[in-house]
Protein backbone atom coordinates (compact mmCIF):
# COMPACT_ATOMS: atom_id res chain seq x y z
CA UNK A 1 0.00 0.00 0.00
CA UNK A 2 1.21 3.50 -0.84
CA UNK A 3 2.37 6.12 1.59
CA UNK A 4 0.81 9.56 1.40
CA UNK A 5 3.82 11.03 -0.40
CA UNK A 6 3.70 8.23 -2.97
CA UNK A 7 -0.03 8.88 -3.42
CA UNK A 8 0.65 12.56 -4.06
CA UNK A 9 3.35 11.69 -6.59
CA UNK A 10 1.07 9.28 -8.43
CA UNK A 11 -1.73 11.87 -8.53
CA UNK A 12 0.67 14.41 -10.02
CA UNK A 13 1.72 11.82 -12.61
CA UNK A 14 -1.92 11.27 -13.59
CA UNK A 15 -2.36 15.04 -13.66
CA UNK A 16 0.44 15.67 -16.13
CA UNK A 17 -0.37 12.64 -18.31
CA UNK A 18 -4.16 12.91 -18.52
CA UNK A 19 -5.53 16.05 -16.87
CA UNK A 20 -3.59 18.84 -18.53
CA UNK A 21 -1.06 19.74 -15.82
CA UNK A 22 1.65 21.73 -17.60
CA UNK A 23 4.03 22.81 -14.83
CA UNK A 24 4.95 21.32 -11.46
CA UNK A 25 7.45 23.60 -9.78
CA UNK A 26 8.98 24.95 -6.61
CA UNK A 27 12.19 24.86 -4.61
CA UNK A 28 14.02 21.53 -5.30
CA UNK A 29 10.85 20.18 -6.96
CA UNK A 30 12.60 19.18 -10.19
CA UNK A 31 15.54 16.83 -10.67
CA UNK A 32 17.70 15.64 -9.09
CA UNK A 33 15.95 15.86 -5.69
CA UNK A 34 12.30 15.67 -6.71
CA UNK A 35 11.05 17.57 -3.68
CA UNK A 36 12.31 17.76 -0.12
CA UNK A 37 9.79 15.01 0.76
CA UNK A 38 10.24 13.24 -2.65
CA UNK A 39 6.69 14.06 -3.79
CA UNK A 40 7.78 15.09 -7.29
CA UNK A 41 10.38 12.47 -8.22
CA UNK A 42 10.23 11.29 -11.83
CA UNK A 43 7.63 13.78 -13.04
CA UNK A 44 8.05 15.05 -16.61
CA UNK A 45 6.86 18.62 -16.03
CA UNK A 46 8.69 19.25 -12.73
CA UNK A 47 11.21 22.09 -12.56
CA UNK A 48 13.17 24.02 -9.96
CA UNK A 49 12.71 27.62 -8.89
CA UNK A 50 14.90 29.99 -6.88
CA UNK A 51 14.27 30.27 -3.13
CA UNK A 52 11.49 32.78 -3.70
CA UNK A 53 8.01 31.98 -2.41
CA UNK A 54 6.54 35.20 -3.79
CA UNK A 55 8.01 34.38 -7.17
CA UNK A 56 6.51 30.88 -7.03
CA UNK A 57 2.99 32.12 -6.27
CA UNK A 58 3.25 34.97 -8.76
CA UNK A 59 4.47 32.59 -11.47
CA UNK A 60 1.61 30.19 -10.74
CA UNK A 61 -0.96 32.98 -11.11
CA UNK A 62 0.61 34.14 -14.37
CA UNK A 63 0.76 30.65 -15.84
CA UNK A 64 -2.85 29.97 -14.88
CA UNK A 65 -4.06 33.23 -16.43
CA UNK A 66 -2.07 32.41 -19.58
CA UNK A 67 -4.02 29.19 -20.08
CA UNK A 68 -1.71 26.70 -18.45
CA UNK A 69 -2.50 24.43 -15.51
CA UNK A 70 0.25 24.73 -12.87
CA UNK A 71 0.84 22.90 -9.60
CA UNK A 72 3.15 25.00 -7.43
CA UNK A 73 4.82 24.01 -4.18
CA UNK A 74 5.81 26.09 -1.18
CA UNK A 75 8.42 23.83 0.43
CA UNK A 76 7.13 24.49 3.97
CA UNK A 77 4.00 26.46 4.81
CA UNK A 78 6.03 28.56 7.26
CA UNK A 79 7.31 30.47 4.22
CA UNK A 80 3.88 31.04 2.69
CA UNK A 81 3.05 33.83 5.13
CA UNK A 82 4.97 36.36 3.03
CA UNK A 83 2.74 35.60 0.03
CA UNK A 84 -0.63 36.53 1.56
CA UNK A 85 -1.28 39.50 -0.73
CA UNK A 86 -0.60 37.32 -3.79
CA UNK A 87 -2.84 34.56 -2.46
CA UNK A 88 -5.60 37.16 -2.16
CA UNK A 89 -5.10 38.12 -5.81
CA UNK A 90 -5.33 34.49 -6.91
CA UNK A 91 -8.47 34.07 -4.84
CA UNK A 92 -10.29 37.20 -5.95
CA UNK A 93 -9.57 37.19 -9.70
CA UNK A 94 -12.55 35.08 -10.76
CA UNK A 95 -14.88 37.15 -8.55
CA UNK A 96 -13.48 40.56 -9.46
CA UNK A 97 -13.58 39.79 -13.19
CA UNK A 98 -17.24 38.83 -13.02
CA UNK A 99 -16.41 35.24 -13.91
CA UNK A 100 -14.42 36.13 -17.03
CA UNK A 101 -11.04 34.89 -15.72
CA UNK A 102 -10.42 31.53 -14.12
CA UNK A 103 -7.22 30.80 -12.18
CA UNK A 104 -6.75 27.00 -12.44
CA UNK A 105 -3.82 26.50 -10.10
CA UNK A 106 -3.01 24.16 -7.22
CA UNK A 107 -0.74 25.30 -4.41
CA UNK A 108 0.75 22.43 -2.40
CA UNK A 109 2.50 22.97 0.91
CA UNK A 110 3.45 20.71 3.85
CA UNK A 111 1.97 21.80 7.17
CA UNK A 112 2.10 21.09 10.87
CA UNK A 113 4.35 19.57 13.48
CA UNK A 114 5.41 16.00 14.17
CA UNK A 115 8.81 15.77 12.46
CA UNK A 116 10.94 17.82 14.90
CA UNK A 117 10.97 20.69 12.43
CA UNK A 118 11.42 23.27 15.17
CA UNK A 119 10.48 26.92 14.88
CA UNK A 120 10.75 27.42 11.09
CA UNK A 121 9.36 24.12 9.80
CA UNK A 122 6.42 23.27 12.05
CA UNK A 123 3.76 25.94 11.55
CA UNK A 124 0.18 25.29 10.53
CA UNK A 125 -1.56 27.25 7.80
CA UNK A 126 -5.20 26.21 8.04
CA UNK A 127 -6.45 29.29 9.89
CA UNK A 128 -4.70 31.65 7.49
CA UNK A 129 -5.81 29.66 4.46
CA UNK A 130 -9.47 29.65 5.44
CA UNK A 131 -9.52 33.41 5.87
CA UNK A 132 -8.32 33.93 2.29
CA UNK A 133 -11.57 34.01 0.29
CA UNK A 134 -11.71 32.54 -3.21
CA UNK A 135 -9.62 29.48 -2.42
CA UNK A 136 -10.78 25.93 -1.86
CA UNK A 137 -8.77 24.38 1.00
CA UNK A 138 -8.21 20.63 1.42
CA UNK A 139 -6.14 18.55 3.85
CA UNK A 140 -6.06 14.73 3.58
CA UNK A 141 -5.53 12.31 6.45
CA UNK A 142 -4.65 9.17 4.46
CA UNK A 143 -3.05 8.25 1.11
CA UNK A 144 -6.29 7.45 -0.72
CA UNK A 145 -7.82 10.79 0.19
CA UNK A 146 -4.59 12.54 -0.78
CA UNK A 147 -4.75 10.93 -4.22
CA UNK A 148 -8.44 11.61 -4.81
CA UNK A 149 -8.46 15.15 -3.41
CA UNK A 150 -5.40 16.14 -5.43
CA UNK A 151 -6.99 14.92 -8.66
CA UNK A 152 -10.12 16.93 -7.82
CA UNK A 153 -7.94 19.96 -7.08
CA UNK A 154 -6.14 19.62 -10.41
CA UNK A 155 -9.34 19.66 -12.48
CA UNK A 156 -10.92 22.52 -10.52
CA UNK A 157 -11.12 25.71 -12.60
CA UNK A 158 -10.00 27.98 -9.75
CA UNK A 159 -7.38 28.01 -6.97
CA UNK A 160 -7.12 25.06 -4.60
CA UNK A 161 -4.72 24.93 -1.66
CA UNK A 162 -3.57 21.39 -0.91
CA UNK A 163 -2.24 21.20 2.66
CA UNK A 164 -0.07 18.14 3.30
CA UNK A 165 0.35 17.03 6.95
CA UNK A 166 4.09 16.42 7.22
CA UNK A 167 3.75 13.85 10.01
CA UNK A 168 1.63 11.61 7.74
CA UNK A 169 3.65 11.77 4.53
CA UNK A 170 5.52 8.50 5.26
CA UNK A 171 2.48 6.71 6.75
CA UNK A 172 1.16 3.81 4.69
CA UNK A 173 -2.46 3.31 3.79
CA UNK A 174 -4.59 1.00 5.90
CA UNK A 175 -6.90 -1.69 4.47
CA UNK A 176 -9.65 0.01 2.50
CA UNK A 177 -7.48 3.02 1.66
CA UNK A 178 -5.84 1.56 -1.43
CA UNK A 179 -5.29 3.67 -4.54
CA UNK A 180 -6.97 2.13 -7.60
CA UNK A 181 -4.32 0.59 -9.81
CA UNK A 182 -1.43 0.52 -7.36
CA UNK A 183 0.36 -2.82 -6.86
CA UNK A 184 -0.44 -4.63 -3.63
CA UNK A 185 3.23 -5.22 -2.89
CA UNK A 186 4.72 -2.21 -1.06
CA UNK A 187 8.27 -3.09 -2.08
CA UNK A 188 7.28 -3.44 -5.73
CA UNK A 189 5.64 -0.01 -5.71
CA UNK A 190 8.75 1.51 -4.12
CA UNK A 191 10.96 -0.14 -6.73
CA UNK A 192 8.74 1.23 -9.49
CA UNK A 193 8.36 4.87 -8.44
CA UNK A 194 10.90 5.74 -5.71
CA UNK A 195 14.20 7.11 -7.00
CA UNK A 196 17.31 5.25 -5.82
CA UNK A 197 19.90 6.79 -3.56
CA UNK A 198 23.01 8.16 -5.21
CA UNK A 199 23.18 8.82 -8.96
CA UNK A 200 19.69 9.27 -10.40
CA UNK A 201 20.68 10.67 -13.79
CA UNK A 202 19.58 7.56 -15.71
CA UNK A 203 16.67 6.55 -13.48
CA UNK A 204 13.12 6.67 -14.80
CA UNK A 205 9.99 5.61 -12.89
CA UNK A 206 7.77 2.76 -14.01
CA UNK A 207 4.31 4.05 -13.24
CA UNK A 208 1.57 1.56 -12.36
CA UNK A 209 -1.63 1.53 -14.42
CA UNK A 210 -3.47 3.97 -12.19
CA UNK A 211 -7.18 4.66 -12.32
CA UNK A 212 -8.63 8.10 -11.75
CA UNK A 213 -10.35 8.67 -8.41
CA UNK A 214 -12.05 11.95 -7.59
CA UNK A 215 -12.95 12.65 -3.98
CA UNK A 216 -15.34 15.62 -4.07
CA UNK A 217 -14.06 18.85 -2.58
CA UNK A 218 -16.46 19.87 0.17
CA UNK A 219 -17.39 16.34 1.28
CA UNK A 220 -16.45 15.07 4.74
CA UNK A 221 -16.22 11.41 5.76
CA UNK A 222 -17.11 9.67 8.99
CA UNK A 223 -13.78 8.16 10.01
CA UNK A 224 -15.31 6.49 13.08
CA UNK A 225 -18.95 6.01 14.05
CA UNK A 226 -20.01 7.06 17.55
CA UNK A 227 -22.95 8.19 19.67
CA UNK A 228 -21.57 10.19 22.62
CA UNK A 229 -19.28 12.93 21.26
CA UNK A 230 -18.51 14.37 17.83
CA UNK A 231 -14.91 15.28 16.97
CA UNK A 232 -14.40 17.65 14.02
CA UNK A 233 -10.85 17.35 12.76
CA UNK A 234 -8.59 16.84 9.74
CA UNK A 235 -5.08 15.92 8.68
CA UNK A 236 -2.70 14.51 11.28
CA UNK A 237 -5.27 14.71 14.06
CA UNK A 238 -7.63 12.23 12.39
CA UNK A 239 -5.63 9.03 13.11
CA UNK A 240 -4.66 10.46 16.51
CA UNK A 241 -8.33 11.07 17.38
CA UNK A 242 -9.32 7.62 16.17
CA UNK A 243 -6.67 6.03 18.40
CA UNK A 244 -7.87 8.06 21.39
CA UNK A 245 -11.50 7.16 20.68
CA UNK A 246 -10.71 3.45 20.36
CA UNK A 247 -8.96 3.48 23.74
CA UNK A 248 -11.87 5.31 25.35
CA UNK A 249 -14.36 2.81 23.95
CA UNK A 250 -12.37 -0.16 25.26
CA UNK A 251 -11.74 1.32 28.68
CA UNK A 252 -14.96 3.22 29.45
CA UNK A 253 -17.54 2.35 26.82
CA UNK A 254 -17.65 5.92 25.50
CA UNK A 255 -18.23 5.95 21.73
CA UNK A 256 -16.85 8.98 19.89
CA UNK A 257 -17.68 9.88 16.31
CA UNK A 258 -14.76 11.23 14.26
CA UNK A 259 -15.66 13.50 11.35
CA UNK A 260 -12.72 13.91 8.97
CA UNK A 261 -13.57 17.20 7.31
CA UNK A 262 -11.06 16.66 4.44
CA UNK A 263 -12.11 20.04 3.03
CA UNK A 264 -11.71 23.12 5.20
CA UNK A 265 -13.46 25.31 2.67
CA UNK A 266 -16.11 24.84 1.48
CA UNK A 267 -16.62 22.51 4.45
CA UNK A 268 -19.39 19.93 4.71
CA UNK A 269 -21.86 21.70 6.99
CA UNK A 270 -24.55 19.08 6.47
CA UNK A 271 -22.27 16.29 7.72
CA UNK A 272 -21.26 18.38 10.73
CA UNK A 273 -24.86 19.13 11.69
CA UNK A 274 -25.96 15.52 11.23
CA UNK A 275 -23.22 14.24 13.55
CA UNK A 276 -23.69 16.90 16.24
CA UNK A 277 -27.45 16.36 16.27
CA UNK A 278 -26.74 12.68 16.97
CA UNK A 279 -24.19 13.16 19.79
CA UNK A 280 -25.12 16.64 21.12
CA UNK A 281 -21.49 17.22 22.14
CA UNK A 282 -18.67 18.52 19.94
CA UNK A 283 -14.90 18.81 20.11
CA UNK A 284 -12.82 20.59 17.45
CA UNK A 285 -9.21 19.40 17.18
CA UNK A 286 -6.43 20.92 15.09
CA UNK A 287 -2.81 22.03 15.39
CA UNK A 288 -3.08 25.72 14.52
CA UNK A 289 -2.77 28.27 17.32
CA UNK A 290 -5.92 28.51 19.41
CA UNK A 291 -6.51 32.26 18.98
CA UNK A 292 -8.56 33.03 15.81
CA UNK A 293 -8.57 29.33 15.06
CA UNK A 294 -10.64 27.66 12.31
CA UNK A 295 -12.25 25.51 15.01
CA UNK A 296 -13.48 28.67 16.71
CA UNK A 297 -15.43 29.51 13.57
CA UNK A 298 -17.05 26.08 13.53
CA UNK A 299 -17.97 26.39 17.22
CA UNK A 300 -19.45 29.85 16.68
CA UNK A 301 -21.62 28.58 13.85
CA UNK A 302 -22.70 25.50 15.79
CA UNK A 303 -23.70 27.62 18.78
CA UNK A 304 -25.72 29.93 16.52
CA UNK A 305 -27.55 27.08 14.78
CA UNK A 306 -27.71 24.24 17.32
CA UNK A 307 -27.52 25.98 20.69
CA UNK A 308 -30.60 24.29 22.15
CA UNK A 309 -29.49 20.85 20.95
CA UNK A 310 -26.10 20.92 22.71
CA UNK A 311 -25.71 19.02 25.99
CA UNK A 312 -22.30 20.52 26.78
CA UNK A 313 -20.31 23.64 25.86
CA UNK A 314 -18.34 22.95 22.65
CA UNK A 315 -14.61 22.50 23.17
CA UNK A 316 -11.59 23.51 21.09
CA UNK A 317 -8.33 21.60 21.45
CA UNK A 318 -5.71 23.35 19.36
CA UNK A 319 -2.12 24.47 19.27
CA UNK A 320 -0.82 26.66 22.06
CA UNK A 321 -0.73 30.38 21.31
CA UNK A 322 3.07 30.50 21.14
CA UNK A 323 5.26 32.00 18.39
CA UNK A 324 6.66 28.66 17.26
CA UNK A 325 7.23 24.98 17.95
CA UNK A 326 10.28 24.00 19.98
CA UNK A 327 12.78 21.41 18.75
CA UNK A 328 12.81 19.31 21.93
CA UNK A 329 10.18 16.57 22.06
CA UNK A 330 8.61 17.88 25.26
CA UNK A 331 8.25 21.36 23.77
CA UNK A 332 6.71 20.10 20.54
CA UNK A 333 4.29 17.83 22.39
CA UNK A 334 3.26 20.66 24.69
CA UNK A 335 2.59 22.94 21.71
CA UNK A 336 0.14 20.86 19.67
CA UNK A 337 -2.59 18.32 20.57
CA UNK A 338 -1.48 14.82 21.54
CA UNK A 339 -3.46 11.60 21.89
CA UNK A 340 -3.77 11.72 25.69
CA UNK A 341 -5.02 15.31 25.63
CA UNK A 342 -7.57 14.48 22.96
CA UNK A 343 -8.74 11.49 24.98
CA UNK A 344 -9.12 13.63 28.10
CA UNK A 345 -11.18 16.24 26.24
CA UNK A 346 -13.42 13.51 24.80
CA UNK A 347 -14.00 12.04 28.25
CA UNK A 348 -14.84 15.41 29.81
CA UNK A 349 -17.38 16.18 27.11
CA UNK A 350 -18.99 12.75 27.31
CA UNK A 351 -19.39 13.04 31.11
CA UNK A 352 -20.72 16.59 31.12
CA UNK A 353 -24.34 16.79 32.18
CA UNK A 354 -26.55 19.70 31.07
Amino acid sequence: MATMVQAIRMALHVGEERLGVTDIFGEDVGPPLGGVFTATQGLKTAWNTPLDERGIVGMAIGLALAGRRPVAEIQFCDYAFNTIDLLKIAGNTYWSSGGDWNVPLVLRTPVGAGIRGSIYHSHSFDAQATRTPGWKIVMPSNPRDAYGLLLSAIVDPNPVMFLEPKALLRVKARPGEEIPGEPKDDKLLSKMIDAPLGDRSKWKPQWPDLEELYIPIGKARIAREGRDVTVLTYGRNVPMSIAAADELAREEGIEVEIVDLRTLYPYDWDAIVESVRKTHRVLCVNEDTEVTNFGEHLIRRLVEHLFYELYAPPKLLAGANVPGIGLADNLEQASVPQKDGIKKAMRELARHEP
